[in-house]
């Protein structure tokens, strides 16, 4: 269900920054701990990754109804570039949800030694069309992409789904690793989000699609999650909560690091490691 918002009510909250602190001295590695790569990987274990975050739709997209709705093919059928996406009862929009779960992943990811590429950077913008999103990915040949949105599903029904795609031809290669990313997401984001799987939508949160120009466009291991229904009270109270979204955030970015684990674990194992900061070379172990 697509619900246009009236223009200009809803705004990104900011907060206030902490008071600065004195930092302290950077401490000094002591003789024979192990530094550079190995270390680096511990504490940054995304480091040399790229992901791909989609905030689904964008903030003023329902003013520009003949941009939004033009046709693009997407691999299979047309369909419109865009929607305005949907928005609780009271009024809070998809799009505004997108963006904060989002912003606060992509914070996530980067603090774990991640670059991050996102399809958009606000909230008060039109587009980009669903087409325009996915070849942002596949240019920058990312390691993992995901679309974030909320459903508009039916009032009665509760929960999240994992949309994933359907070989094409276009997307084939990447079949495997994108089932195996949703399936990680699902679990992940099941528990920590505290949001239950879809009571409509889809087989235990997991639902093929073949008809959306991500999923079918798609060159990179990819998915798309509906975090919840915005049109279920209960859904919707979660929603537009901070502190859930923040949670929601976390689940992903935790989704997202166990996904990659395995690629930056081989990288660990190939790369050289220094002893000391005057060390020689040596062969990984």
């Amino acid at each position: 269900m697509l619900v246009i918002p009236a223009p200009g009510q809803w705004k990104l909250r900011t907060t206030s920054a902490a008071p600065a602190m004195r930092a302290a001295a950077p401490a000094r590695p002591r003789p024979g701990l192990a530094t550079g790569t190995r270390g680096a990987s511990r504490a940054r274990p995304l480091a040399g990754t790229v992901v791909g975050i989609d905030p689904g739709h964008n903030g003023r997209s329902w003013s520009d109804p003949s941009f939004i709705n033009h046709l693009i093919w997407n691999g299979r059928e047309w369909e419109s570039c865009d929607t305005t996406g949907t928005a609780t009862d009271g009024g809070y929009t998809e799009a505004q949800f997108n963006w904060n779960v989002a912003f606060q992943t992509a914070a996530d990811l980067r603090a774990l030694g991640a670059r991050v590429v996102l399809t958009r950077h606000g909230n008060d913008g039109i587009g980009p069309c669903v087409t325009q999103r996915i070849a942002t990915f596949n240019r920058a040949h990312v390691n993992v992409a995901l679309s974030i949105h909320a459903d508009g599903g039916p009032p009665g029904g509760r929960g999240f789904t994992v949309l994933e795609p359907v070989a094409d031809g276009i997307n084939s290669r990447v079949i495997r690793p994108s089932r195996r990313f949703a399936a990680i997401l699902r679990n992940v984001y099941g528990r920590l989000s505290g949001m239950p799987v879809s009571t409509y939508d889809g087989v235990d949160g997991l639902q093929p699609r073949d008809n959306l120009a991500g999923e079918n466009l798609t060159r990179v291991p990819y998915a798309l999650i509906e975090c919840g229904n915005m049109r279920n009270a209960t859904d919707a109270a979660l929603l537009t909560s901070a502190t859930f979204q923040r949670r929601a955030a976390a689940a992903i970015s935790a989704a997202i690091e166990r996904f990659l684990r395995p690629r930056t674990q081989r990288e660990a194992r190939r790369s050289p490691r220094r002893i000391g900061p005057d060390a020689r070379r040596v062969a990984p172990a």
